[in-house]
């Protein structure tokens, strides 16, 4: 989710694309998914460590901290069925590439869910091929699993035999509206910006202890327990509808 004003082409798709796992698919893609998150306030050194050399990390408080954003995902559609439904778990990274001498405040509310894409397992081959041969995501198939009770959801992410993370929250209160946001990815040594839109019902809830994160023995987790995650989340954000991603744009074209 973000309040950045990117303008995705609405009219004339891409050209029809194969997979490396034999599946065509075109862009802009629509998907059906349930997203629930949290952002937290982390230390600025530490998260400009784990980003590209042309990203600089959002701000999120006076005193100079930056953000992570984790993401639990249930894709219900993907296109028009070209894909099976899969769960998905992303660590993003809010952050920005223009060159400026002021880097502006993260907004925890509606952008903590856009930035730099640092990890994102998925649990099927062909969600996996989507995401690296489409935009480069760092996808790599994992056992995840979502257990609902009520309004709470934890999440379990297990990457190669080992567990990378327990991720448990509630959903905040939400309402019907449409948002626009951003996902910075590297493609072939290129630094992308994938725009997105969302649709549906969209919540938010600043200043939560309402989540829970256990950082599992995974060697992938490793840098994310430098970042020394709180208790207290700046947010709590989630999404249920559609969302829709579109071509990745080049920044630094010559």
């Amino acid at each position: 989710m973000g309040t950045d004003q990117v303008s995705p082409t609405e009219s004339g798709g891409t050209e029809p694309m194969t997979l490396s796992t034999g599946e065509t698919i075109t862009l802009p893609l629509s998907t059906e998914a349930t997203m629930l998150g949290a952002v937290f306030a982390v230390p600025k050194q530490q998260v400009t460590a784990l980003l590209p050399n042309e990203l600089q990390p959002m701000r999120v408080t006076a005193g100079g901290k930056a953000a992570v954003t984790f993401l639990s995902v249930e894709y219900h559609r993907i296109g028009n069925g070209e894909i099976n439904p899969y769960n998905e778990f992303a660590v993003v990274l809010p952050a920005v590439h223009e060159p400026t001498t002021t880097i502006p405040y993260l907004s925890a509310l509606t952008r903590g869910a856009s930035g730099y894409m640092w990890f994102l397992p998925v649990t099927t081959e062909s969600a996996k091929a989507l995401g690296v041969d489409i935009w480069g995501f760092p996808k790599v198939v994992a056992d995840i699993t979502h257990k609902d009770v009520g309004t709470r959801r934890r999440t379990t992410v297990t990457v190669d035999g080992d567990r990378f993370i327990t991720f448990e929250t509630t959903h905040p209160p939400s309402m019907e509206t449409q948002d626009e946001g951003y996902t910075y990815t590297v493609k072939d040594d290129e630094l992308l910006r994938v725009p997105n839109k969302v649709n549906g019902e969209i919540g938010a809830w600043p200043f939560t202890d309402e989540v829970t994160v256990a950082l599992g023995e995974s060697h992938r987790a490793e840098p994310l327990r430098e970042l020394d995650v709180s208790d207290r989340a700046l947010a709590r954000v989630s999404v249920k509808g559609e969302a829709r991603f579109y071509p990745g744009e080049p920044l630094f074209a010559e």
